[in-house]
């Protein structure tokens, strides 16, 4: 039980952290004066996290599916996957440290970028768990995985229809409607 928790906790660090951060990047960071010629008015233009950064957001989108690829891997696979979000997590502390600290122009919000920084940190925390301790994490049941093609299944038409035989049909893909005539072509 243990396993799943620890999966579980993984998986809501990664998804929270990169929702975080990816509605931080799309958030206005900075707001700037343009100045335009007499006859026309003074406009104030806001720029997001992902103009200034344009690589911020798509690191939060692929925070978001190692997230929940997370519960689709299992073993060296998703311990790799782990290290891999890891350095994600890193890369958008980083853009949202950059925010804080650099000279941006303008009224800059400090907030957003902060809120940025706390989502990679938190991709990252949970990267560096799934890359500790994920190998031990349970894995998806066998059902979801594609049968091998060396098994062969019996193919033809269902008898008892309405019953267990035509849901176990039903699992292997078959139609327990086909009464096993081949239908002409005309």
């Amino acid at each position: 039980m243990p396993g799943r928790r620890e999966l579980a906790y993984a998986v809501l660090l990664c998804l929270s952290g990169a929702g975080l951060a990816l509605w931080a990047a799309r958030s206005t960071w900075v707001v700037g004066v343009l100045d335009r010629p007499e006859p026309l008015l003074v406009v104030d233009e806001g720029r997001t996290g992902g103009q200034l950064l344009p690589w911020l957001p798509a690191l939060a989108l692929v925070g978001l599916a190692g997230g929940g690829a997370l519960l689709a891997t299992r073993g060296r696979l998703r311990r790799v996957l782990g290290g891999l979000l890891t350095l994600l997590g890193l890369a958008l502390a980083a853009g949202g440290g950059y925010g804080l600290v650099a000279d941006l122009g303008g009224q800059v919000t400090r907030l957003l970028p902060a809120l940025c920084l706390l989502g990679g940190l938190l991709v990252a925390a949970g990267g560096l768990l799934t890359a500790a301790r994920g190998q031990r994490w349970p894995a998806m049941g066998a059902r979801y995985e594609r049968g091998s093609a060396s098994v062969r299944r019996p193919v033809g038409p269902i008898a008892g229809a309405g019953t267990v035989e035509a849901w176990d049909a039903l699992d292997r893909g078959e139609d327990p409607t086909a009464r096993g005539e081949d239908p002409k072509v005309s």
